[in-house]
């Protein structure tokens, strides 16, 4: 990949946004040029714009297991768990007020359960084990007489870690509690079927698996009980208002059509690759630690606290290399707080700030993980020869 100047860039940042694929762009070309219509409109522009939707909304719902009507198309990931939890929480406040979450989920679920605690709702916020695991016990533990919905992430997008889904969705189930899962990271990842998981709700966003930004969906189950996001007109079934963005709707259908349909020798790719890089940064460099579990993680996830050094001057460093990366969420890349997921799993500040998260896509070859491995190593010696703390870490063995 080359930026407009030809510098070569090594795209390691897949979970934060992935190029969009070729073939949803062709897909949408037509709907950003002469197949404008209105799809709220009865003539045949507009009902060319409606059937898009349509088609768009069954390849979606066949991707998750679910039926057409159940898919309502939203403006991004985080309208999705927002609409999700405000809109269960509002509809069934007369039956109670407790949400149970975790302490790892995405600042749109937990954002959003602190704005309702503010309304007089009551959330728990579930710790992890040192891999990021939900306890499936620990939620059933924590379900009340009032628990009237269980959020849960499907994949941290931090540190890839895919939690028990199927075995919280069965407690929910059996407790008769609404259960949502931010997708967002899993959708396009990791083979998903709503009924088989017992999901009642599932958010996701396009620009995860190679469609458009600015474009997302949620799942919501025939009978649950939820109030709208958005007032206004009679889209989505009267349950979204606001005109579709068609093209970018038509964009996400292409795009989880071709995720899905070739999602097992993507995995095997990405697997491979995340795989190699774990190996020979666990082999290659002295004080790191993995983060995550190590199997029971999104296939392309690799994150990383090296110690003695700053997340923000790794990344600053292996940008100059032609490197993209992250140190954490790309939503909270402008924070000078260490990440709120490596917190949780125990992580102390000083070494959760030195966090790399490496996320692979379906352009990723062996030959850039090459360069990477070339240059990580050698960044991560000049940080920590600039480093305070590895100097004093270094004086005090000299002197042992």
């Amino acid at each position: 990949m080359t930026n407009g100047l030809q510098q070569r860039i090594y795209y390691f940042d897949h979970a934060a946004t992935t190029p969009m694929r070729e073939e949803v762009l062709e897909e949408m070309l037509p709907y950003l040029k002469g197949k404008f219509g209105n799809p709220s409109s009865i003539y045949s522009i507009g009902r060319e714009s409606k059937k898009a939707i349509e088609e768009a909304r069954d390849k979606v719902a066949a991707a998750l297991g679910a039926q057409s009507r159940e898919i309502f198309f939203t403006g991004s990931g985080t309208e999705a768990d927002n609409w999700a939890v405000k809109g269960i929480a509002y509809a069934n406040r007369n039956k109670g007020k407790h949400i149970i979450t975790s302490s790892i989920e995405h600042h749109a679920i937990l954002h959003t359960c602190k704005y309702l605690e503010s309304e007089g709702f009551e959330v728990t916020y579930l710790p992890v084990d040192q891999n990021g695991l939900v306890s499936p016990e620990a939620v059933r533990e924590a379900i009340r007489p009032d628990t009237i919905l269980i959020t849960i992430m499907f994949a941290n997008n931090e540190i890839g870690t895919i939690q028990p889904i199927a075995e919280i969705g069965k407690i929910a189930r059996e407790k008769g509690v609404y259960f949502h899962t931010d997708a967002v990271q899993a959708v396009g990842n990791v083979h998903i079927n709503v009924e088989d998981m017992n999901i009642d709700l599932l958010s996701f966003s396009a620009h995860k698996f190679y469609g458009p930004k600015g474009v997302g969906a949620l799942y919501i189950r025939k009978g649950v009980k939820i109030v709208s996001f958005l007032h206004g007109g009679a889209q989505e079934r009267a349950r979204r208002a606001s005109t579709e963005n068609v093209a970018g709707i038509v964009g996400l259908g292409k795009a989880i059509e071709l995720a899905t349909a070739n999602i097992d020798e993507h995995n095997k790719k990405l697997i491979e690759l995340r795989d190699r890089v774990i190996d020979e940064v666990l082999q290659k460099i002295p004080f790191v630690r993995l983060n995550g579990d190590r199997y029971k993680r999104l296939p392309g996830n690799a994150n990383f606290s090296f110690e003695f050094i700053e997340g923000e001057s790794l990344l600053l460093m292996l940008d100059m290399k032609g490197i993209a990366a992250s140190s954490g969420s790309a939503c909270t890349s402008g924070s000078l707080d260490p990440s709120h997921v490596l917190l949780a799993i125990g992580l102390p500040h000083e070494i959760a700030h030195g966090s790399l998260r490496l996320t692979f896509g379906i352009d990723n070859t062996h030959e850039e993980i090459d360069y990477l491995m070339e240059v990580l190593p050698q960044i991560v010696g000049r940080l920590r020869e600039m480093s305070p703390l590895y100097e004093a870490y270094e004086r005090g063995n000299k002197n042992v």
